[in-house]
C-alpha cells in the first residue's frame, strides 16, 4: 500500500513538475474524502528516491530477518536508510512522527479507514461472508440496490416487500394482476383477454443463468487510471465508492451475467444477454455467485445460503461452474503443496453437484468449465511495463510479480513467476483438474439436470482477437496482470455461445417467436 501511494505521489509531482506537497494535495483533490496519512507522508517523500526506499525508511515496509528484501523498483547501490535521513527534510522530525505515522498508515491500509468508505465496512463484511445482498428487505435474496451484492450480481427485484416476487420464478396465475417474476410481462391483452405472460411465455422454455465462479467470474478489475498519472483526474476516482462496495468486481459487465454497457473499456457481451435476446421472457433471471479468494475454494458449503432457486416454483436454469484458477493459484512459497489435488477436486465438485441436484428445478443444465492455462500470462506480459512503470519505464510485470511473490500476496505464485519449470508444473496440475471435471461430466448422472464439460476458451479467444488486429496482452487486466480483461470476457462469450449452440442446443432453449411483440408492448408501456 505504501509503495503504491508513494509511487503515485512521486509520479504526480514529476508529471506536473510540482513539489511533493502539491502532488499530495492534487491526489487528495482527486480522491473522494481526505486522507490525513498522505499529509503525514509528504514531508518524508523525496522525488529523487523510489517508493521502496521511502517506505522501508519509514518502516511502513519491513524486512524480516532471514527473509528476502521485497522491492518493486531496482534497488539503489547504496544503503537506503542513511541516505534517506541525509537527503530529506524528515531528519530530526522523522523519529518523532514515526509512531503516529505507523498508526495512521496501518489504519489507511484497511478500506475501513477511508472516510467515504468507513460506513460501508460492516456491510462489506456481511456480503463477503454471505454472498447475499445487503439491502434485501423481504429476504428473497434479490435487491433493488445495485451494489453490496445487489442487482449488479443478481436480477433486480421488482417488489422488495414481497418474498414471493423475484426474478426467475414461474408466473403466479400468469401474472394477470402483477409481475411476480420481474421480467416486465404482466397484465391481460384487452383484445382477447389472454394474459400477456401466457401468450408470450407459455411453452417458451424460459430459463435463467447462474455462475458459480472465482474472481475471474466476478470480473475483478482495478481501473488503470487510478495509478497512471498521465490519465489521472478527479473523474478517474468517481467510481471508487461503487467499486469498493462491489469488492472491486464488475459483474454487471462480466462474461456470464453482464447486462450493462461497459464503462471500463471494451464492450459487454454475456451469456445472460444472449439468453435474453433469444427469449425475452428470461429478463432479469441471473445470479453471479462468485468470490475473490486466492486459494482453493469448495463451492458446496456456501451454496446453501447464497443460491436462490426454488425447485417447485422456479424456472430451470443453466449453471456455469467456472473456478478457472483458484485450485492451482495461491501465494504460498511452496505453492505446489497448496494446490487442490485431483482427489480433492472430485470430492468438492461432486458435493456441489449433489446439492444442486436437490435444489434446481427439473430440466436444468450444468456446464463445468476447465481451468485456464495461465502460462499465457507470463508469456505475454513479463517484459511489458506495468501502469506504475509506464512514465519512467522502470516497472515491468516481471518486477511486479516478483514483488507480490516476495510479500507472499501473489494471486498465483505458480504462474506469475520467472521459474519456467514451476509454470509448467502448475499448468500440468491445472490440466489434471480439468480432466477430473471432464470425467465427472462423462460419468455422473443427476435427476434434475444434465451435465457437460467445456475447456476454457483462452486459445480461441486469443486467435479471435488477433484476427481483429489486437495483441494478446490486451486480454489481461493491466493492473493486476492476472485476470481476463473486458475484451477477453466479451470475446469469450461469443466463443462459448457458439460451442454450446453447436454441441448442446437444448441447453440454450428455443428462440421465442414473440420477442418482437414483447418489445413492442414494452415501448407502448413506456419501456418499463
Amino acid at each position: 500500500g505504501c509503495v503504491l501511494v508513494v509511487s503515485v505521489i512521486e509520479q504526480l509531482a514529476q508529471w506536473h513538475n510540482s513539489t511533493v506537497k502539491a502532488a499530495v494535495e492534487r491526489l487528495c483533490d482527486y480522491i473522494p474524502g481526505k486522507y490525513q496519512i498522505m499529509h503525514h507522508m509528504s514531508c518524508c517523500i523525496d522525488r529523487e528516491m523510489n517508493a521502496d526506499v521511502v517506505c522501508h525508511s519509514l518502516k511502513l515496509c519491513k524486512h524480516d530477518p532471514g527473509q528476502p528484501l521485497c522491492h518493486l523498483y531496482s534497488p539503489p547501490k547504496v544503503s537506503w536508510f542513511p541516505i534517506f535521513l541525509k537527503t530529506t527534510d524528515c531528519g530530526m522530525s522523522f523519529k518523532l512522527e514515526l509512531s503516529s505515522l505507523e498508526k495512521s498508515f496501518m489504519g489507511f491500509s484497511s478500506v475501513c479507514a477511508f472516510p467515504l468508505l468507513a460506513n460501508l465496512c460492516e456491510k462489506i463484511k456481511y456480503v463477503l461472508k454471505n454472498k447475499l445482498p445487503f439491502e434485501d428487505f423481504d429476504g428473497d435474496k434479490f435487491s433493488t440496490f445495485p451494489t453490496l451484492r445487489g442487482y449488479h450480481w443478481r436480477g433486480r427485484d421488482c417488489n422488495d416487500k414481497n418474498t414471493t416476487v423475484y426474478p426467475g420464478r414461474r408466473p403466479d396465475n400468469w401474472d394477470v394482476k402483477s409481475d411476480s417474476n420481474c421480467n416486465g410481462i404482466w397484465g391481460v391483452d384487452p383484445k382477447d383477454g389472454i394474459p400477456y405472460e401466457e401468450k408470450f411465455c407459455k411453452g417458451a422454455d424460459s430459463k435463467g443463468v447462474v455462475l458459480l465462479g472465482d474472481s475471474a467470474g466476478a470480473h475483478f478489475h482495478i481501473p488503470p487510471e487510478w495509478m497512471t498519472v498521465t490519465q489521472m483526474s478527479a473523474k478517474s476516482f468517481a467510481n471508487l465508492p461503487m467499486a469498493f462496495s462491489d469488492e472491486l468486481d464488475w459483474p454487471q459487465f462480466s462474461e456470464i451475467t453482464g447486462f450493462l454497457n461497459s464503462t471500463i473499456g471494451g464492450w459487454t457481451d454475456s451469456l445472460y444477454l444472449r439468453l435474453r435476446k433469444r427469449n425475452r421472457c428470461n429478463h432479469r433471471d441471473l445470479q453471479n455467485i462468485s468470490q475473490n479468494v486466492y486459494f482453493p475454494i469448495n463451492i458446496a458449503p456456501y451454496l446453501s445460503f447464497s443460491l436462490a432457486r426454488n425447485q417447485l416454483l422456479d424456472n430451470p436454469t443453466i449453471v456455469i461452474y467456472a473456478t478457472i484458477g483458484n485450485d492451482v493459484c495461491n501465494g504460498e512459497r511452496d505453492t505446489l503443496a497448496h494446490m487442490t489435488t485431483p482427489k480433492e477436486m472430485l470430492s468438492n465438485v461432486v458435493q456441489a453437484l449433489r446439492y444442486l441436484d436437490s435444489h434446481l428445478p427439473n430440466g436444468s443444465h450444468v456446464i463445468l468449465t476447465g481451468l485456464v492455462d495461465g502460462r499465457f500470462l507470463w508469456d505475454n506480459l513479463h517484459d511489458r511495463y506495468h501502469p506504475l512503470g509506464q512514465l519512467n519505464k522502470d516497472v515491468t510485470y516481471s518486477q511486479l510479480y516478483s514483488f507480490l511473490d516476495c510479500l507472499q500476496v501473489s494471486p498465483c505464485s505458480g504462474w506469475l513467476t520467472p521459474n519456467e519449470t514451476l509454470r509448467n508444473l502448475t499448468a500440468e496440475r491445472a490440466l489434471q483438474l480439468s480432466n477430473v471435471l471432464k470425467e465427472i461430466a462423462r460419468s455422473e448422472k443427476f435427476a434434475n439436470f444434465d451435465i457437460f464439460y467445456m475447456d476454457f476458451p483462452l486459445r480461441q479467444t486469443a486467435e479471435e482477437w488477433r484476427k481483429m488486429g489486437g495483441e494478446p496482452w490486451q486480454l489481461i487486466e493491466p493492473v493486476d496482470g492476472f485476470h481476463p480483461s473486458q475484451i477477453a470476457a466479451a470475446l469469450g462469450t461469443g466463443i462459448t455461445w457458439q460451442k454450446v449452440l453447436h454441441k448442446w442446443p437444448q441447453v440454450l432453449g428455443k428462440e421465442n417467436p414473440f420477442n418482437n411483440q414483447i418489445e413492442a408492448l414494452f415501448k407502448d408501456q413506456g419501456g418499463h
